[in-house]
């Protein structure tokens, strides 16, 4: 008398096909809304990573992720003397693309102060931190470099002794992390023949290159214990003449700037994924509960009563959403670690996707139910 086990018996390939399908789609779903989370995350991964009281940054400027800054590195003593700061580290960010291992490998780059510690990874899972002043890196795991490899970058070459899954850039690329002076002379030292046709250009009049390498993107500041974060920000503000931020306003900015057009788009895609969902998932019931009119009216000519019909075809929809969406949660938790990009699941976006998808699959239930109680029993004789 079960519907949905009846129907699984006689076309179980086809009941069980329909549900990979279904739990493909499902899948799609819920890597999206992984994808979702996952770019806020990796956007404000080296934000939340890194986690000082204050940013200072270049007046007036959104940075150093949302928007450049530029400012010389000694001011990071002037901002270290202010009352309430405790302790001031100079930071640079700023991305790359390198020959490494024979293929061209896109990544970021943070130069902080090896000594003083902001900055620089909390957390290593291999290996150790850098404890010189020159040479040393550590590397995120999607670099796909191990401990001890060396690692060619500007002028010299570096050794990984660290490795870190603390944060990824906004991209999604791996994080390198190199002592200050190693950052900036990657950034700004010119190599042999830069510098030769610099010269050469110099020569002519055309150009006056600058060797000076002493540039951070930001200034880094813990606070003491007990000062006001406003007190400090303020007299930074106005007597330093730069732009300071907390952490949660900078990851405002990001999320308001650079993230933002991103954010919305894959949020469009996200309901627009979902509704498409819910219409196919009610397609698929209301087709197989048609197909079954038959059945259903025999049921009503051999006195079966209303309640038993809506009970069974209410079994098949459940049966259908319920497995499809556990083949989908299977599959997209045994591949998101494949996606190039950070896949976040996030148990509440789960139950929200099953609640949403669980109310599509009964509404269909309800129009094929609208139908088969309006059966009548003669077309189990072949009436209509």
């Amino acid at each position: 008398m079960d519907l949905a086990v009846h129907d699984l018996r006689l076309h179980k390939g086809r009941f069980i096909a329909t549900i990979i399908g279904v739990g493909l789609l499902f899948t799609i779903v819920l890597a999206m809304n992984g994808l979702y989370r996952g770019n806020i995350y990796e956007g404000l991964a080296v934000i939340q990573a890194t986690a000082p009281d204050l940013w200072v940054v270049e007046r007036f400027r959104g940075g150093p992720f949302n928007e450049q800054s530029t400012m010389p590195e000694y001011y990071y003593y002037s901002v270290k003397a202010v009352p309430g700061v405790e302790q001031a580290g100079p930071f640079i960010y700023y991305t790359v693309e390198r020959q490494i291992g024979g293929r061209s490998r896109h990544f970021s780059i943070i130069g902080y102060d090896v000594f003083g510690g902001l900055g620089g990874p909390r957390k290593i899972y291999a290996g150790r931190g850098i404890q010189q002043a020159h040479y040393e890196m550590v590397a995120h795991p999607k670099l796909q470099m191990g401990l001890g490899d060396k690692v060619p970058l500007g002028l010299h070459t570096y050794t990984v002794v660290g490795l870190t899954k603390e944060a990824v850039d906004a991209n999604g690329d791996p994080l390198v992390y190199l002592s200050l002076p190693d950052a900036q002379e990657v950034l700004f030292q010119k190599d042999n023949e830069e510098i030769r046709n610099q010269r050469t250009r110099l020569a002519r009049g055309l150009a006056h290159p600058s060797s000076d390498t002493h540039i951070i993107n930001a200034i880094l500041v813990k606070l003491s214990p007990g000062a006001d974060v406003a007190d400090v920000a303020r007299h930074i503000e106005d007597w330093l003449y730069f732009s300071t931020y907390t952490t949660l306003q900078e990851g405002q900015l990001m999320l308001k700037g650079r993230l933002a057009s991103m954010t919305r788009q894959l949020l469009l895609f996200r309901v627009l994924l979902m509704i498409v969902s819910v219409v196919i998932v009610s397609l698929v019931i209301y087709t197989f509960t048609m197909e079954k009119i038959r059945s259903i009216a025999v049921m009503k000519l051999i006195g079966a009563p209303n309640k038993v019909i809506v009970r069974l075809v209410m079994e098949q929809s459940l049966l259908l959403t319920i497995g499809a969406f556990l083949a989908a949660l299977v599959l997209v938790n045994l591949t998101y670690r494949f996606f190039p990009r950070t896949i976040l699941l996030i148990p509440g976006d789960e139950a929200i996707t099953f609640i949403v998808v669980l109310i599509g699959g009964i509404l269909a239930s309800i129009l094929g139910l609208w139908h088969a109680l309006k059966t009548q029993p003669a077309m189990a004789l072949g009436g209509q």
